[in-house]
């Protein structure tokens, strides 16, 4: 047998990953930092030239005689018997520094030329050392299979939705996020469901660990939104899809946000040159959105609103007909040497200002309310009632497509949901839609249906966002 054969055999992987696991405390129910300290008895190999360190780690590397074990660091600092400080490599676990056996031909052949010299290494390992994820196992009962890891951030505010077997070690799992987690301040567990308690999305939440301050600042999109958590709605896990819909708009189109909240939707897309009406009927958000459309200097584009939106809705098409004319002029930033040419007279010609101009009928209706946005539908019936003439096939002017985000059941063929969010959409316009009317599908293809799968909120819940094109029978009916 060999020494790399022998060394394989003096540790199985099990006893390896325990060595450097921190001490386990089940009884804990009062974070105490200080217990989570472990001393790991291990070798090292003492490197004499420091001109030798590279090449030296690279044949440990080479032969995995390094110790290689998350965020432990192999270079160190080793003193030998008469103090003085070497430069060394910390060794696997399973090498023994006074046990030839375990050595492989490469730690030989470097002691044999006096290259590096073995010995003894005590590593520490403290609280900061491990992660969330080894702290709370070493704390949770055994037979808590899984620890909870479905928390979300919103500025400094980290957000949690405990279920009913952790909430015993709620506070300690608080403290132990907000150390690992650096721009954390403050913790909070959400109690019931959102809008359980409040027709503008907020919960009943509790504080857990840290500062009692919901005002938080979170960017998104490259914008900047300030507002006081407790009073309004957002949810960080919806940025990816906040970018897919604003990136379907074009510049200076017309967008109306029925359901905008502070703006996720609205501000990113003023930032892009997209005309938007963003509406909300909590008073909060709206102010909220006011200062976002302010702060991120889109207030030629962004407008907002603070009505219900079945009335934001029948009013929006008729008003934006009815509006002056807006154009906004861009300017290109020029710098000041191409300014200085340009006054000189030599030929040098500023760049064209760009020119975006409101489209005077609505191009996109946003419905990010997703647990009763369907029911809003019944307005759009007769929302261009006696217009037909600005309307396709009279002119190229397409209806609006909309674009409504609902919940649907997770079932295990997700054409099921999809039938199901289709007649739902079809009862409340009056207008039978179904799943063949989907882009390059057997029906109606001028109502361009895209039923798009977001998120799954729980295990028998997905959320879902239906776009389709306003059908004519609905959008002219007389009401």
């Amino acid at each position: 047998m060999t020494p790399t054969d022998e060394a394989s055999k003096q540790a199985t992987p099990h006893e390896t990953a325990d060595m450097f696991r921190p001490p386990v405390n089940r009884a804990m129910r009062t974070l105490d930092r200080s217990f989570f300290r472990r001393n790991v008895p291990l070798s090292v190999a003492r490197i004499f030239k420091a001109s030798d360190i590279s090449n030296v780690r690279k044949e440990l590397v080479k032969s995995r005689d390094i110790l290689l074990w998350p965020r432990i660091s192999p270079i160190r600092e080793a003193k030998d018997e008469d103090g003085k400080v070497w430069k060394a490599m910390l060794l696997r676990e399973n090498l023994k520094f006074d046990d030839k056996a375990t050595w492989s031909p490469t730690i030989n052949e470097l002691v044999n030329k006096g290259t590096v010299a073995l010995g003894p290494y005590e590593l520490e390992l403290e609280y900061d050392h491990w992660s969330y994820a080894e702290i709370i196992s070493s704390i949770l009962p055994e037979d808590l299979e899984e620890i909870p890891q479905g928390f979300t951030q919103v500025g400094h505010v980290l957000h949690l939705n405990l279920r009913a077997q952790y909430l015993p070690y709620k506070h300690i799992l608080a403290e132990v996020l907000m150390d690992k987690n650096p721009t954390v301040r403050t913790v909070i567990n959400k109690t019931e469901d959102v809008g359980s308690h409040s027709q503008f999305r907020t919960f009943p939440f509790e504080l857990l660990a840290g500062e009692n301050d919901l005002n938080v600042i979170q960017h998104e999109q490259d914008c900047e939104f300030r507002f006081d958590y407790a009073r309004v709605y957002w949810n960080s896990r919806l940025e990816t899809e906040h970018r897919r819909l604003v990136e379907k708009f074009e510049p200076s189109e017309m967008v109306c946000d029925v359901m905008a909240g502070v703006g996720p939707f609205a501000v990113p897309a003023g930032r892009k040159k997209i005309f938007v009406w963003a509406n909300d009927l909590n008073p909060h958000g709206f102010e909220v959105m006011q200062d976002a459309i302010q702060r991120n200097r889109v207030q030629d584009f962004v407008t907002a609103f603070n009505q219900d939106g079945r009335e934001f809705i029948r009013s929006s098409g008729r008003s934006l007909l009815s509006a002056e004319p807006l154009t906004v002029t861009i300017h290109p930033k020029v710098s000041r040497e191409k300014q200085r040419k340009v006054a000189q007279g030599n030929g040098v010609s500023l760049p064209a200002p760009k020119i975006y101009t409101r489209p005077t009928v609505v191009n996109h209706y946003v419905m990010n309310l997703p647990a009763t946005a369907i029911e809003f539908l019944d307005a759009f019936p007769g929302l261009y009632a006696g217009e037909e003439h600005i309307f396709a096939p009279n002119t190229e002017q397409k209806l609006p497509m909309v674009h409504v985000y609902c919940f649907s059941g997770h079932s295990t063929d997700e054409v099921d949901d999809h039938i199901d969010i289709c007649e739902r959409i079809s009862e409340r316009i009056g207008y039978k839609i179904t799943v063949d009317d989907c882009v390059g599908g057997k029906g109606n293809q001028e109502v361009e249906l895209a039923i798009h799968n977001v998120r799954l909120v729980s295990p028998k819940k997905q959320m879902f966002c239906a776009s389709f094109r306003l059908p004519r029978e609905v959008a002219f009916r007389k009401v």
